[in-house]
Parts: C-alpha cells; sequence; structure tokens
C-alpha cells in the first residue's frame, strides 16, 4: 500500500502564515468536512466510511507527515486533497478484494463535466486513468487531484504547485478533455 503523496514542497508565499497541521485542522475542519461529505455524496449508499470518520482519518495521516509541521493553507488543503484520495481509494481497493471482482464503487465527477458516456466512474478507473496523465504531466495530474478531491479554487492550486492562475486554469481545461477522451476507451 503507497503511503500518501505530500503535496509539492513549496515555501511558503511571503505574507501567507504557516502555522502547524494542528492549527491548520481546527481553522479547516469544516471546509475538509464539507469536502469529505461532497465526496461522499459519490460514493454508493453502502459505503461504510462517513464523513467525519474520512476527515479524522486523514488528519491522522497528515499529522504524522514531517513536512507539513509548518506550512500554508494552500499546502495543507493540497495535502489533504492526496490524502482523501488515497483514503477513499484505499478503502475502495480493500472492499474489492473482499468482493474478489465484485461490482465496484462509483463516483461521479464534478466539475468535470460527462467525461465519458457514463457520468458514474469507478473511483479505480480514475486512479488508474490519474496515473496514467501522470506519466505525461504529473502537474496536470496534481490539478485534477486537488480540483475534484479537494475542491481547491484555482488560487489555491496556484499556490500549492508554484504556477499562476492562468497556467492551473490551462491544465484544467486540458485535463477535463484529456480525461473525457481516456475515459470513453
Amino acid at each position: 500500500m503507497q503511503t500518501p503523496r505530500p503535496a509539492p514542497s513549496q515555501p511558503a508565499l511571503e505574507g501567507e502564515n504557516c502555522r502547524s497541521v494542528n492549527e491548520l485542522m481546527v481553522e479547516l475542519q469544516a471546509e475538509l468536512r464539507a469536502v469529505a461529505e461532497r465526496q461522499m455524496q459519490h460514493e454508493s449508499v453502502d459505503h461504510t466510511l462517513q464523513p467525519t470518520a474520512l476527515v479524522n482519518e486523514a488528519y491522522l495521516k497528515l499529522s504524522t507527515q514531517r513536512n507539513l509541521q509548518q506550512v500554508g493553507r494552500a499546502q495543507f488543503l493540497a495535502a489533504a486533497a492526496t490524502t482523501i484520495k488515497r483514503i477513499l481509494i484505499d478503502h475502495a481497493r480493500m472492499k474489492n478484494a473482499k468482493r474478489r471482482g465484485g461490482e465496484s464503487n462509483r463516483v461521479t465527477i464534478s466539475g468535470v463535466e460527462q467525461i465519458g458516456n457514463d457520468p458514474q466512474l469507478d473511483l479505480l478507473v480514475l486512479e488508474d486513468v490519474l496515473q496514467k496523465l501522470a506519466s505525461h504531466s504529473q502537474r496536470i495530474s496534481t490539478v485534477v487531484e486537488y480540483r475534484y478531491f479537494a475542491g481547491m479554487t484555482m488560487a489555491e492550486i496556484a499556490q500549492a504547485v508554484g504556477v499562476s492562475e492562468r497556467t492551473v486554469a490551462d491544465d484544467w481545461v486540458f485535463a477535463k478533455a484529456w480525461l473525457r477522451r481516456e475515459l470513453r476507451h
């Protein structure tokens, strides 16, 4: 099992407050819960994880990452997005292993306007496609992860990745088209 990839190591931007994971967790608790609720809406009705449990598990994983001891809001949200994604994918893999090839968990790709013919997409298929995208461009794959899994704004993603908002917007347009094409196959 892979451990969550930390957010790209970026120095905090001038004027950005660097805080501990605990401080950021308290400050962003409601926002992270909303992200978890949004993600759980895309899961099957019988999903065993609840939004609060997802946030708590993400916090436990984030609190042990040494590179997050003093970070800014955008870097923390980026790390949280990656962690939430990993938790959901690990959960789906574990559930599929128990079913031995049974029906996979389905998620809807919100914000990617009807990728492929089916607006419902298997989370493990999404992970495979994102890995393929990452082999072409890690940055664009990261933009998709942060936008989809954390609901980060273009400005927050730009700050976390260390590029301009325009670059993030261009990456997002490209990613949506690329994902549509890949998921049709």
